[in-house]
């Protein structure tokens, strides 16, 4: 995979980040999607490369585009890669002007992305001080214990992230009886495995359910930054159950970073489209704005954050999506 890609796919996420910043608390999740898709698809047309989507927006009948098993990029003679996009990993919060909000990719070569159906998945991560230590079928307080021990904190100073969610509840008890904090997520788990791998977001291990395409996505985060994040596949149905048999995946496999992203090699992307902890939001000022953004590669180990400045009268038509 060329390095060059790095920065060819921030371009990507900066993209889809500005035009889906406009949709911002006006309450309107499916526009703020739609803004931040199409803006992706323009771009990724102009990249060097033969991509494929394996985790997208759904099959080919379900999303008009970046659907999966599209092809995209400029040259067919270009890398072969396989891309897993999320264009808004927080529909609802852009819709109701909450923090944490990103536009999301990742790349690999071709056949190494775990082709994740859309279900559940139940997941743990941690950034790489605490990598090799977890374990998702071990108790919450083992967990706990091991992340403290491999950061030099006491149990009580350990922060856990989880979704704001009812199913969760067990977790939460488990959590507050070990006597570490929890800091709670409404959406966008994406964002909340990747502060594991980031002290100064002051979240330190992430637990719970969330969706089994996202899982993939953050993992490929974890990897270019050394963390781990381990999950398993929880179909709730039993189409969801056959699609697992079809993937060769038994349910209660524990998938593995070299499970969700093979090789050595993978570049993830992302920019803020609202404040989080890691990055800001878009920002508008007449005729520009600013972002935010963070691009790693996994086999160089480099992270960057990028801040950029658009001009949106020389691209109207990318940015003013509305």
């Amino acid at each position: 995979m060329k390095r060059s890609l790095s920065m060819e796919v921030v371009r990507v996420t900066e993209a889809a980040a500005i035009a889906s910043a406009r949709w911002m608390g006006r309450g309107l999740k499916m526009e703020a999607d739609d803004a931040a898709t199409t803006a992706m698809r323009q771009v990724f047309d102009s990249i060097p490369m033969d991509a494929v989507v394996v985790i997208g927006e759904g099959e080919m009948d379900e999303a008009p585009m970046l659907y999966i098993g599209e092809k995209l990029g400029s040259d067919p003679a270009g890398p072969q890669v396989d891309i897993a996009v999320d264009p808004l990993e927080g529909t609802n919060i852009v819709a109701q002007g909450s923090g944490n909000a990103l536009t999301v990719l990742a790349i690999a070569d071709r056949g190494n992305l775990l082709h994740a159906p859309d279900m559940y998945m139940d997941k743990i991560a941690v950034g790489p001080e605490a990598a090799g230590k977890i374990d998702i079928d071990a108790p919450v307080i083992d967990n706990l214990k091991a992340v403290a021990k491999a950061k030099n904190k006491n149990i009580e100073d350990v922060v856990a992230t989880l979704l704001n969610r009812d199913r969760h509840q067990p977790i939460v008890d488990q959590i507050r009886a070990a006597g570490a904090r929890i800091k709670f997520i409404t959406d966008g788990d994406v964002a909340a495995a990747i502060n594991t791998a980031f002290d100064e977001t002051g979240v330190d291990i992430l637990f719970g359910t969330g969706g089994a395409p996202e899982g993939v996505i953050a993992a490929v985060a974890l990897k270019c930054l050394g963390g781990e994040l381990q999950g398993k596949l929880i179909p709730s149905n039993e189409e969801e159950v056959e699609r697992c048999r079809k993937m060769g995946i038994a349910v209660n496999t524990v998938l593995k970073m070299e499970d969700l992203v093979k090789g050595d090699d993978a570049i993830f992307a992302a920019t803020g489209v609202t404040d989080g902890e890691l990055l800001k939001g878009v920002q508008f000022k007449g005729g520009h704005c600013t972002t935010e953004s963070v691009v790693m590669r996994a086999k160089s180990g480099t992270v960057r954050f990028v801040e950029g400045r658009h001009s949106l009268t020389k691209k109207p038509k990318l940015f003013m999506q509305d």
